[in-house]
């Protein structure tokens, strides 16, 4: 059976909750307040039969101003609204209002009851009538049925639910999808249950025992029963009014506005790119940076309005625009909104989310906007394709394309697949791969290309770069399985080379100019003429007057070259003078089988600050071995 939600709408004291106490015997006003003020506040439930069988849930929001906002909470997940307008009043500002949020929430379907129709004589009646059309033309409500009803006398009703059977039939069945979505509108305690919420099921579906996660906090709970129109079930799936119970979950913790869905399956957010509608009925321009109400699924949160194409938007316009949010929502792509003023409160416009998890968007960028404006209609490749070029270096997942697009694991898979036969975007890895866009990658690996450049400019004696070095140089955040797949691919390509953890361009080579080689020659035979005692290096810089970051890459550039050997920090020898030694230690552990620091220091003819030294190089080398006090050679 299709899951259907009816929702009320209209004035206050229009006689919406009295409408559904007459059609079902549930007083949805249970709250003690209700009940003294003779007023709704909070949002009230029901359920109805329908002559066909079809079950309704039924949602009845409240009619008064300051209250609005729990409407749009209510009007969340609603199919069919009816629009009660009393026959003593006809169309009142509420009526506008609630109209105005139901067209900006997308509801298609919807019935208009005219009640109190036994307050009233038939002049009056039909004058209501001739209001009621006159104000529903261009609304989705235009062609919708007229049903008088008195809650009274229970005039009407049944045309009233045939209506609503009528309307049920033509309404389809959810669209199937594998994202859980419970917007939460009601919390409270249950004695011998704890904590339990309620909410009209969004999409997808959940069972008994599965691990849910309350978004936008991330907090993990379990589910431990469900119920339907206040039965029992394993199940619950999209459109049904569902009732959850948690194991061990705090009731302080969770709060209408809240999101239920599987771990780690939504993103929480402070921003959204969104299509916005600025209702005709605003009397003057809304200017960028408006401070605002969002409203989306059950939440309200403060946030900016940041315009990004004009100064200003005129009453009647559309525009893409950000909006800027003090607190983060779990939205996807397509779902409705409302925005209300920040004072005086009233709405002022709504529309659709385009982007749920987006960049920070500079204003008046013609190639932002045009392309957000595409998004709307746009096949599933070309929307991916804009969603992960504009992540940049970050790269998306493919749980965050799912939030982005809104499609099915399924559908969501097969045009991944498509773009990257296509080359469009790139996979870093098999397990828990980022997707990037192909203009990303080519930008990373020219912007590689340009700090070696800088790089080998700025130290034409080095080698090359550390690739740690290189790394820091690209933001913390793009991923290292990215960074290092972009420099496999350049080796590759003959662009760089990496030699242990240097990375060089290809085209780089060590060369000396005419003062280097100078310093070269000067260096080298420095340490050529000391053999074993060479003076530390910051003592040679300074007796060869020379600049110490200037000595010490050319000083570098020898120990690659093999001219000179680092034994430990700031001490460097003459590499014939090393290797003379080690032949002469050699055959001396042969014929001795081992040797001690004096008999080594007679050997060398040093003092001790170069033979502890030496000894610990031959240790590091791997050519000798220290037992005791003694050295031996190592095996091998």
């Amino acid at each position: 059976m299709k899951q259907i939600i009816l929702g009320t709408a209209g004035h206050i004291d229009h006689g919406k909750t009295s409408l559904i106490k007459a059609l079902t015997g549930i007083d949805t006003d249970r709250l003690k307040e209700e009940k003294r003020r003779g007023i709704t506040i909070e949002l009230g439930f029901a359920s109805l039969i329908l002559p066909s069988g079809q079950r309704l849930g039924i949602v009845d929001v409240p009619g008064h101003e300051k209250f609005v906002k729990n409407m749009v909470a209510g009007a969340t997940g609603i199919d069919i609204v009816a629009m009660v307008i009393a026959a003593d009043e006809g169309v009142m500002p509420q009526t506008r209002e609630h109209m105005e949020i139901c067209s900006l929430l997308n509801i298609k379907h919807g019935v208009i009851v005219l009640t109190k129709i036994d307050l009233v004589d038939n002049e009056f009646f039909e004058l209501a009538r001739e209001d009621i059309r006159e104000f529903m033309k261009g609304t989705f409500l235009e062609n919708a049925p007229v049903i008088p009803v008195s809650s009274q006398t229970g005039k009407g009703l049944e045309d009233f639910k045939n209506a609503l059977d009528e309307i049920s039939a033509s309404i389809s069945q959810h669209s199937p999808t594998d994202l859980f979505r419970l917007p939460v509108d009601r919390v409270f305690t249950m004695k011998g249950f704890g904590t339990v919420i309620t909410g009209t099921l969004a999409s997808g579906s959940v069972k008994e025992g599965d691990a849910i996660m309350i978004y936008p906090e991330g907090i993990l709970t379990k589910v431990r029963g469900i119920q339907v129109h206040n039965e029992s079930v394993q199940r619950a799936e999209a459109g049904m009014r569902t009732a959850v119970n948690f194991q061990s979950l705090d009731r302080t913790v969770i709060k209408r506005g809240d999101v239920l869905a599987k771990p780690d399956s939504l993103i929480s957010s402070y921003m959204a790119d969104v299509s916005f509608h600025y209702l005709a009925s605003n009397k003057k321009p809304v200017k960028n940076r408006t401070r605002v109400r969002f409203h989306t699924g059950t939440s309200e949160v403060l946030g900016n309005l940041i315009l990004l194409e004009t100064e200003e938007l005129q009453p009647g316009e559309i525009a893409v625009a950000q909006i800027r949010l003090d607190s983060p929502v779990a939205i996807v792509k397509d779902d409705r909104y409302v925005i209300r003023s920040y004072s005086p409160v009233r709405t002022i416009g709504g529309g659709f989310i385009i982007n749920p998890v987006p960049q920070k968007h500079k204003r008046l960028k013609t190639d932002v906007t045009e392309r957000l404006k595409k998004i709307d209609g746009s096949g599933p490749e070309e929307m991916i394709s804009y969603y992960v070029d504009d992540s940049g270096y970050t790269g998306v997942s493919f749980s965050t394309l799912k939030v982005m697009t809104n499609l099915t694991s399924r559908e969501l898979e097969k045009a991944i697949q498509s773009l990257l036969s296509k080359k469009v975007i790139i996979q870093t890895t098999k397990e828990n791969p980022l997707y990037i866009h192909a203009n990303s990658f080519d930008r990373l690996q020219h912007d590689v290309l340009k700090y070696l450049d800088f790089y080998h400019q700025e130290n034409p004696l080095k080698q090359g770069m550390s690739k740690e070095e290189l790394r820091s140089k690209f933001p913390a955040f793009l991923d290292s399985k990215l960074f290092n797949a972009a420099l496999n691919q350049m080796i590759k390509g003959n662009q760089i080379v990496a030699e242990e953890n240097v990375v060089h361009s290809t085209a780089h080579s060590v060369s000396l100019g005419a003062d280097q080689s100078d310093v070269r020659e000067k260096i080298l035979k420095a340490y050529q003429d000391s053999g074993l005692t060479p003076p530390y290096f910051k003592e040679l810089s300074k007796t060869l007057d020379i600049d110490t970051k200037r000595a010490k890459d050319v000083l570098m550039l020898l120990v690659k070259e093999g001219l000179v050997v680092k034994v430990k920090d700031d001490l460097y020898f003459d590499s014939k003078s090393v290797t003379n030694l080690k032949e002469e230690l050699k055959n001396f552990l042969i014929a001795h089988v081992e040797i001690s620091t004096p008999q080594f220091k007679d050997m060398t003819g040093v003092s001790r600050k170069y033979v502890i030294p030496l000894l610990e190089y031959f240790d590091s080398t791997h050519m000798t071995i220290r037992i005791g006090d003694n050295r031996k050679l190592r095996k091998g």
